[in-house]
């Protein structure tokens, strides 16, 4: 690269790098977004110099958002004060926030919010002179929607709620209003692609965020708002944090081994470390440069919550007595060609971070009957959902979906993940005679992107008091013309929306027309 041709021989030279460090955060020390100059600081140095580890005087280690100055900005967002009366406070909102677009119908609009934040809000808590409600300025954007996110002070504490907009041929149009934590979570969850958001302060739009989804840790709301470079920052310093404060040691993850990944865990951490394997299992007869570009892929991809969202890490160190002598030794076994180890620590040289969850076929295993139904179809609703965003799971078994703390399923193994417009779905052809039906062997031709959604049944649930509501409930899983039916909308530059919120809480049940 051209840094290092420029800064050759110095580039090696630890002196250099520590005034180097010192005259750039003088540089920087007045910046708004001095946080993410930092990250940029020790990207460019982790790139030039992987190998050199994390050293707190050459690198921003324990740095934190929290240490930017939290600039007054009164332009982060809109305040509506309680004496102009619930009528006046929504139709300003509306009128603040000019899509430069017609309105479907804005005056339905206007009493469809005001009658939610009646029957929400309204029957808890009285508004007071003290009563305020903000709105962040910037509008949040993904896929087909466009999201206001606000907060209202009353009953001595911070109501939040998010507006989402949708958009079609007749116009813009609120969809619901959301005051549930749990469903805004999951707008910011792991899983979901990141929001385009404008910020001129990212601190303070992260310190009203944490207000308003007050149970997301501050890398994931980088993460959400589209700074997922500083994110991998953030959330690398809580584990850091964590290491300081836990004393148990790294393990094996559990479930069943990947014949790609090698995966283990810090069982006080909700985190899984995934790693390419030296040599791949067969069937697997991809390279681990293919592995690493499906990762990508996803990185880049629209998850639509379903996806768990991975940060990509180089030299990964960690204290060598905290890691388990099982672990080191299966470790050695299947990933050793990246590993470096000294007295002091494990040294990884490339490996993926990953949310920890309860893996499906562990789960099915020892939930109750009821959990049981509902898991399995999450599990449909995934796979089909990823099909809308143009994603083939290609290795669908349960082992290879998680599930949440809300009982989500999320799929987590990439490696043989494909475009759905690549693949062939086709009926199975019947056997008009003897041999054909005793064959050893498929005797009709298949091709290598063929797919035969009716063999589906043979592998996906084994649990016997749910198979067959399985099979009833996602019937048109095993139907080949449905998926040729998803395909071709795809085709057809369809983009098919995947709701991060419940569609029983959609104003109108349909699209207005």
């Amino acid at each position: 690269m051209a840094l290092e041709k420029e800064l050759s021989p110095e580039i090696t030279d630890y002196e250099f790098w520590h005034d180097t460090k010192l005259q750039y955060s003088n540089r920087i020390s007045n910046r708004k977004d001095k946080e993410l100059a930092e990250t940029f600081f020790n990207s460019v140095l982790r790139k030039i110099s992987p190998e050199s580890g994390i050293d707190e005087n050459l690198m921003y280690v324990h740095e934190g958002y929290d240490t930017c100055d939290l600039h007054t900005n009164e332009n982060l967002y809109h305040s509506y004060p309680s004496s102009w009366g619930l009528q006046k406070i929504i139709r300003k909102i509306i009128e603040d926030f000019d899509f430069g677009t017609q309105y479907f119908n804005k005056e339905e609009d206007i009493q469809l919010l005001v009658k939610a934040i009646r029957e929400v809000i309204l029957t808890r808590y009285e508004p007071t002179k003290d009563t305020i409600t903000q709105v962040l300025k910037s509008v949040f954007y993904r896929n087909k929607a466009a999201y206001l996110i606000g907060r209202t002070m009353i009953g001595g504490k911070w109501m939040p709620f998010i507006i989402p907009f949708l958009h079609n041929e007749n116009g813009i149009y609120v969809d619901t209003m959301i005051f549930d934590p749990k469903i805004m979570a999951h707008m910011f969850s792991f899983s979901r692609s990141y929001f385009m958001v404008q910020t001129e302060i990212p601190s303070q739009m992260v310190s009203f965020l944490n207000a308003v989804i007050s149970h997301k840790q501050i890398h994931e709301l980088y993460n959400a708002i589209g700074f997922n470079k500083h994110g991998k920052t953030e959330f690398y310093r809580d584990f850091l944090n964590h290491l300081d404060q836990s004393k148990d040691q790294f393990v094996l993850a559990e479930g069943i081994k990947g014949m790609v990944m090698t995966v283990f865990t810090l069982p006080s951490y909700n985190i899984v470390f995934k790693m390419i394997k030296d040599h791949f299992e067969p069937p697997k007869n991809m390279t681990r440069q293919e592995v690493k570009e499906k990762y990508k892929l996803v990185s880049q991809h629209d998850r639509v919550g379903r996806m768990a969202d991975t940060h990509e890490f180089e030299y990964f160190s960690i204290p060598i007595d905290r890691v388990s002598p099982e672990l080191l030794q299966e470790l050695k076994n299947t990933v050793n060609s990246l590993l470096i180890i000294n007295d002091e620590f494990l040294i990884i040289k490339h490996l993926y971070t990953e949310r920890k969850m309860i893996p499906l076929n562990i789960y099915l295993d020892n939930c109750d009957h009821e959990d049981a139904k509902y898991a399995v179809e999450e599990y449909g609703n995934s796979i089909l959902q990823l099909a809308q965003a143009n994603i083939f799971p290609g290795d669908m078994m349960t082992k290879n979906f998680g599930v949440t703390r809300q009982k989500r399923v999320i799929f987590y193994d990439y490696d043989e993940i494909e475009f759905l417009t690549d693949m062939n779905f086709r009926w199975k052809p019947k056997a008009e005679n003897y041999e054909q039906i005793y064959a050893a062997t498929p005797w009709y031709d298949i091709a290598k992107n063929d797919v035969f959604p009716e063999d589906f049944k043979r592998f996906m649930i084994g649990r016997a008091d749910v198979k067959q509501h399985f099979f009833d409930y996602h019937k048109d899983l095993f139907n080949p013309d449905h998926w040729n039916e998803i395909q071709n909308r795809i085709r057809k530059g369809e983009l098919l929306h995947a709701f991060p919120y419940p569609k029983e809480i959609r104003f109108r049940p349909e699209e207005p027309a």
